[in-house]
């Protein structure tokens, strides 16, 4: 059986195994782990198949030049022998609920367009946003609240902490 929660200080070590198996480096997980460290995890859930967790999504704060607030998701990580169970859509889906619940108006996120639609993310390009990492068509956006997100707002800023994922790996 597949649960969502919140993460706990107890699960932070493997949420680090997790990022790390996922993505076969440590880039994502020192991101999560900074991001946690500045305060800047909006919305962090573990996904559980039973009592072991085998995902997890991290939301943070991304800005616009007019000061417009949303959430970035980043990264999402699922151990590889449970993929394709459908444990990171219910992380997007419950990750997005809960910034939604918490006043976020917009996500933007960086990943596969087919995979983000059916939640309906739209390519960012679409509503005038950019992002600093040449994403193109990868870069999507997400309105959480009616009017909430920044049309025409130009480029996208994602947390520094996020600067130091294209650093080389150590």
């Amino acid at each position: 059986m597949i649960s969502i929660r919140p993460e706990t200080p107890a699960d932070l070590t493997v949420i680090d195994s997790i990022h790390r198996a996922a993505f076969q480096n440590t880039g994502e997980a020192r991101l999560v782990q900074h991001l946690r460290d500045a305060g800047k995890l909006t919305v962090s859930l573990v996904g559980l198949d039973g009592h072991l967790p085998v995902g997890h999504i991290a939301f943070s704060p991304v800005t616009v030049a007019s000061g417009a607030v949303g959430a970035g998701l980043a990264p999402l990580a699922v151990l590889a022998p449970h993929r394709r169970q459908g444990i990171g859509a219910q992380l997007v889906t419950e990750g997005l609920q809960q910034c939604r619940a918490a006043g976020i108006g917009w996500v933007v996120v960086l990943g596969e367009p087919e995979f983000y639609a059916r939640f309906g993310f739209v390519p960012a390009a679409t509503v005038g946003l950019t992002d600093e990492y040449c994403g193109g068509s990868a870069f999507q956006a997400l309105e959480l609240l009616p009017g909430a997100l920044p049309r025409d707002a130009g480029l996208v800023r994602y947390a520094t902490e996020f600067a130091g994922l294209a650093l080389p790996q150590g």
